[in-house]
């Protein structure tokens, strides 16, 4: 999984993390210490994914309070609310252009959550991560125009059609549709995110992006769930999803970046179904039968292999 707008955020932050820390950044230890060195990272990946699955897993929870528009609304806007007051971002000197990205992006960012929890709404957790997974590696398959991405390619179909029990009747054909489109919006999200990077510094385009998603899901938000979404308990657990999808992961995943390749980084998060399904068996009772978790290991193999099959030879090789 390619998820570039998690390397932008919180970076004023992480920087602090980065100077109080030269020395180990230059020594280069060996044996036993070294291997501690690469688990660090290849652990705050780990903590970052868990992070947000089990916050999706708290937002299922909280939607008979809310409905799953009241918790993407919950979720975006306190995310901003955060990440503005942590970024600070400067809103003069940008051309049209800039802010066209931006808002694009935030819409992405919108798009995704309206559809992902919709999705979480019908059908487990796990099956949804895992249908919506096949956006990103899509897009990887398209990009890299190598002939082995589409064993790749086959392999997460295979995946999918076990997933799907030979119909999508079984998983609820509505949840997984909304799943699939989730999907689409995350591979326009990667896009977005890394052209809002290019264009903004730090954090400030995904702290600006995470507003504009907060401003577009209002209105759905308070049409579905009214004045619920002011309900102090709803507004803590909505917080609570906020920092465990968000801002947590993001600055986990920022830190580790700091340390891990790119292709290893994407590596570690094509788990990212094998954790939500994890979250959803311990959070929300959602057992997973033999021939699931076998479909779920196909996607995420098939992701695996689309992320190895782009990087440098020596890179793999190592």
């Amino acid at each position: 999984m390619n998820d570039a707008a998690r390397t932008d955020v919180a970076a004023r932050t992480a920087d602090a993390a980065a100077v109080a820390l030269p020395e180990a950044a230059a020594a280069r230890p060996d044996g036993p210490h070294r291997r501690r060195a690469a688990l660090g990272p290849v652990a705050l990946v780990v903590a970052g994914g868990l992070s947000v699955q089990f916050g999706s897993a708290v937002a299922v929870l909280l939607m008979p309070r809310a409905g799953a528009l009241g918790v993407v609304t919950l979720r975006l806007v306190l995310a901003a609310v955060v990440l503005l007051a942590l970024c600070r971002p400067r809103v003069r000197g940008y051309t049209r252009a800039d802010w066209g990205t931006v808002v694009a992006f935030g819409a992405a960012m919108a798009g995704m959550n309206v559809l992902f929890y919709q999705a979480a709404d019908r059908i487990p957790l796990g099956a949804a991560v895992t249908l919506e997974v096949l956006g990103p590696l899509a897009l990887s398959v398209i990009a890299s125009r190598r002939l082995v991405n589409l064993v790749w390619a086959g392999l997460a179909l295979a995946g999918v059609v076990l997933l799907s029990g030979g119909g999508f009747d079984r998983l609820d054909p509505v949840g997984a549709a909304f799943a699939l489109a989730a999907g689409v919006m995350w591979a326009a999200y990667i896009v977005f995110s890394a052209r809002t990077g290019r264009r903004f510094p730090q954090a400030d385009g995904l702290a600006l992006a995470m507003a504009v998603g907060a401003v577009l899901t209002v209105p759905l938000g308070v049409a579905e769930a009214g004045s619920r979404l002011l309900v102090p308990s709803t507004v803590g657990l909505g917080l609570a999803v906020a920092l465990m999808s968000s801002v947590l992961p993001y600055t986990l995943e920022l830190l580790a970046l700091r340390r891990l390749p790119a292709p290893t980084f994407a590596i570690l998060m094509s788990l990212e179904p094998a954790i939500a399904a994890t979250a959803g068996f311990l959070v929300l009772s959602q057992a997973l039968s033999v021939t699931d978790a076998l479909a779920i290991a196909l996607v995420i193999a098939a992701s695996m292999g689309a992320v190895r099959s782009q990087m440098p030879k020596r890179t793999a090789e190592k």
